[in-house]
C-alpha cells in the first residue's frame, strides 16, 4: 500500500551502524534500587520536553524496571515514535538535548547519555520488539520464579569476560526467549 506523499516513509537503514566502535566495558550487576525509577522519571521528563508530540510513549523497561532483580546500573528507557525512519522529530531533537547516537539499525535506534548510565531504544508501537521489551517487563515483575532464573543466568555471565555489552546481552537471549514463551502463554492483564 503506498501513501500520499505528505505520509511517504524513508527508506529505514539496511544493517547495523555501531557508532563509536565495540566497546569493551565491564560487566557488574548491583542489587535492585529504587533511585532507578526517580533516574527514569528524570530522562521521561527530558525525552518528553526534547521529542514533544513525536513521542508515542515513553516506558522504563530492561532490569532496573523490574524490583528486585539485580541489574547492571544502566536505566533503559523506551521511547515509541510512529516513523523510525522520520529521524528528524526525534533524533536531531534527542541529541540537542545531549543523548547521544549509540546504534542505527533496521527498525531500531539506540542513544545514551555522556555519562553511560542511561541507555535510550528507539521503536515504532507495535513492533515485536517493542512488545517483547514490555512484555519481558511485566512478566519478571509478576513471575518471581522467572525473575530468580534470569538473575542467576545474568551472574553467571556476568562473571565471564566479553568483548563488549552485546556479546552479554547475545548471551542471555536464550533464556530471554523461554521466558518470553512462557510469558506468552499466562495470562495477561497488562497491554
Amino acid at each position: 500500500m503506498s501513501h500520499p506523499p505528505e505520509q511517504r516513509r524513508n527508506a529505514d537503514v539496511t544493517g547495523l551502524e555501531l557508532i563509536g566502535g565495540i566497546e569493551k566495558r565491564d560487566i557488574v550487576l548491583v542489587e535492585h534500587t529504587a533511585t532507578w525509577a526517580d533516574v527514569f522519571a528524570t530522562h521521561r521528563s527530558r525525552v518528553a520536553a526534547a521529542v514533544g508530540l513525536a513521542s508515542r510513549g515513553i516506558e522504563h523497561i530492561g532490569s532496573t524496571s523490574v524490583p528486585g532483580l539485580a541489574a547492571k546500573p544502566i536505566v533503559d528507557v523506551l521511547l515509541l515514535v510512529d516513523d523510525i525512519t522520520a529521524e528528524s522529530k526525534y533524533l536531531d531533537p534527542l541529541t540537542r538535548s545531549g543523548y547521544v547516537v549509540r546504534v542505527r539499525e533496521p527498525g531500531h535506534r539506540m542513544l545514551r547519555t555522556p555519562e553511560l548510565d542511561v541507555h535510550l531504544h528507539v521503536f515504532e508501537p507495535g513492533t515485536p520488539a517493542a512488545e517483547d521489551l514490555l512484555l519481558l517487563r511485566e512478566h519478571l515483575r509478576r513471575h518471581e520464579a522467572d525473575r530468580d532464573l534470569y538473575e542467576r543466568t545474568k551472574r553467571d555471565l556476568a562473571e565471564r569476560d566479553w568483548p563488549d555489552m552485546n556479546a552479554y546481552a547475545n548471551a542471555k537471549s536464550e533464556v530471554i526467549a523461554h521466558i518470553l514463551h512462557r510469558a506468552r502463554s499466562a495470562p495477561r492483564d497488562f497491554m
